[in-house]
Parts: C-alpha cells; sequence; structure tokens
C-alpha cells in the first residue's frame, strides 16, 4: 500500500536527509587510495549517531554496518570490509539515517584518486540519469515515466540498466511502496500524487544488467564484470517540481 505524507512528515524526512547529505560531504572528503570501506563503515556510524540520529542499514534484515560499500564490478548491498581502496577504484557509498522515526536514503558514486574518462562518462551520465528521473516525478505523471526516462537515456549511451533492483517508497519503512523501476514504458504503473516519498537511484553499468550474489548473501555484483556507478536522492512529490530531501 502506497502512504502519502503530509507536510509535517515530509518536514521530518528533510530532516533525515539532511543527516544524511552531511554525511556524504563528509565521507567525500576521507575517501582516498589506502583508507578501508570499514574505515568509512565506522566514520559514518558514528557521524549518524552524533547527529541525533539512527543508521537506517544496520541490522535492517540483518545487514551488519552502517553503510553499503560497492566498488568497481559490485551493484549494491557491499558489507563494508578491510580491504584498502585504491587508485582508479569507484565506490558506491548508500547512507540512511532515521529521525524521529522517518528515514532518509541516498547512495552516491566517488572516484578514487585518478579514474578513467570511462568510469568518468559513466559516472556523468548515471548521475544525468538520476536527475532526469526526478524530472519526471510529478504529479499526474507516472511511476513508468520515471523509469522509461532513465533507461532512454543510459542506452543511448549503450549502457546497461540494472532489473533486479530498483527504487521504493521511503518513510517509517525504509523500504515502502511503490517500487520504482529505473526502466519500463511512459505512462504506466501508479500515478504520481502530492505527499509521495519516493527514492530514485538508478544503477548503471558499461555492460550488461544481469547480476549475480556473493556468498555473503548480501554482496551483488554484474555478471559480467562490467562497472557499476549508482546516484540516489530521497525525494517528495509536491504541487510543482519534486523537492530533493537528501542534499544540502
Amino acid at each position: 500500500m502506497t502512504i502519502y505524507k503530509s507536510a509535517r512528515e515530509i518536514a521530518i524526512m528533510k530532516e533525515a536527509g539532511r543527516i544524511v547529505a552531511e554525511c556524504h560531504a563528509l565521507l567525500k572528503e576521507k575517501i582516498r587510495p589506502g583508507i578501508t570501506t570499514k574505515e568509512l563503515d565506522g566514520i559514518a556510524e558514528d557521524f549518524i549517531k552524533r547527529s541525533g540520529a539512527i543508521p537506517s542499514f544496520k541490522g535492517h534484515q540483518g545487514f551488519p554496518a552502517a553503510i553499503c560499500t560497492a566498488v568497481n564490478d559490485v551493484i549494491c548491498h557491499g558489507i563494508p570490509d578491510s580491504r584498502p581502496l585504491k587508485s582508479g577504484d569507484v565506490i558506491t557509498i548508500d547512507v540512511g539515517a532515521s529521525i524521529k522515526g522517518y528515514h532518509g536514503d541516498s547512495a552516491w558514486s566517488y572516484a578514487v584518486g585518478k579514474v578513467s574518462p570511462e568510469i568518468e562518462r559513466l559516472m556523468r551520465v548515471t548521475k544525468e540519469c538520476l536527475f532526469l528521473g526526478i524530472e519526471k516525478a510529478r504529479g499526474g505523471n507516472r511511476i513508468g515515466d520515471i523509469g522509461a526516462t532513465i533507461q532512454s537515456h543510459a542506452e543511448k549511451h549503450h549502457y546497461g540498466v540494472i532489473r533486479d533492483f530498483c527504487g521504493h517508497g521511503v518513510g517509517r519503512s525504509l523500504w515502502e511502496d511503490p517500487q520504482v523501476p529505473h526502466y519500463g514504458h511512459q505512462g504506466r504503473g501508479v500515478l504520481i500524487m502530492p505527499g509521495l516519498t519516493i527514492a530514485i537511484e538508478p544503477m548503471i553499468t558499461n555492460g550488461g544488467w544481469k547480476m549475480k550474489v556473493d556468498p555473503d548473501g548480501w554482496t551483488a555484483r554484474t555478471a559480467d564484470g562490467s562497472i557499476c556507478v549508482q546516484y540516489e536522492h530521497t525525494i517528495a512529490i509536491t504541487e510543482g517540481d519534486a523537492v530533493i530531501l537528501t542534499q544540502l
């Protein structure tokens, strides 16, 4: 069931989103060759708690960390570990924070040191996919309009769009209805109406869209070893343009 939020609830979610955005700003400054994702996880958890919030991901369905870390061919749900990052890697960090019972959720991809022109291009196009999708998140449109727009832009650049994971509603639960696929057809799916709060999070690869899961049961990777990057914002639908809740 899709849950529509009041102005008061959206204001609380914006507070949670601000903490998520501030956490990303801090992590961006810490990312460098030699640092481990486990160290980044500790930095994020400490910051979220000091901000008066709760890390949304830690313990969620048994996930063991405060952030999800996805390096190179990892799509999502990577568990932070002690392996140091290397120059040329690209890492996506997914951050969630809950305050007063409401969640903010945002993932962002970062270059580690100097990355290749191909990765720079993939990052640029994926970020464009996110904001093109957000432009379609308006009252009167449908969820399919978001996915169709993202798919069209990614495939125009000969990139793959991950299908096994999608965006979602956000609110008192980290994952709510409706699902928000990043592919599909215009004019289909749930009608977008004011009060809807959703996360749009395209995961785009420089190869195919198929995936596999590591033996840990969490870490999802591209089946062909291609690079995957992701950008995600939590947004609220208003009478006009969508309001991004997870930015400074």
